[in-house]
């Protein structure tokens, strides 16, 4: 794979593979270093990844694996960690708590109706400006916009809602 092909699949991917490590680490950092270690271990294959159906497939299971490898690693103690690592790790329910908060979340966008859904899925799953949407979706980006907060507004309404 050249590097413009792959940088250009890379970007493409990237928010995916934030998404699905933060589905497990529940943290900003951690996700974003392991979308990065899936990147640069990619990069490291980048001349064998035509051996691999789908490079995208390859990246999730990367991810998703090193975010258990990470939630491992930081429910054993070491020797080197101090105490107040100990107090800032996740522990496992606090993980599972934010993955069911997560699913709760995707069944509310599933519910959402077809353009509201789109481009909340455009704009938080896919990573994508609002103008890029707006030229995908043929619309305004004033239109984007609105969708958004109507999308938004309906989840929280629902969310609210759940929790009573």
């Amino acid at each position: 794979m050249e590097q413009r092909e792959f940088e250009t699949e890379v970007r493409r991917i990237r928010p995916r593979l934030h998404h699905e490590a933060m589905r497990y680490v529940c943290n900003e950092a951690d996700a974003e270093d392991i979308a990065q270690e899936v990147v640069l271990k990619l990069w490291v294959m980048h001349d064998r990844l035509e051996e691999y159906r789908s490079m995208e497939a390859l990246a999730m299971v990367m991810a998703r694996r090193m975010s258990l490898n990470h939630l491992r690693s930081a429910t054993v103690p070491t020797r080197e960690a101090k105490p107040a690592d100990a107090a800032t790790a996740l522990t496992p329910e606090a993980c599972m708590i934010c993955r069911e908060d997560e699913e709760r979340a995707q069944r509310l966008i599933d519910a959402l109706p077809g353009a509201q859904q789109a481009v909340l899925r455009m704009k938080h799953q896919e990573g994508m400006e609002v103008a890029e949407i707006a030229r995908i979706t043929g619309s305004s980006p004033e239109a984007v916009r609105q969708n958004l907060s109507r999308a938004r507004r309906n989840i929280l309404k629902h969310f609210v809602n759940e929790q009573k």
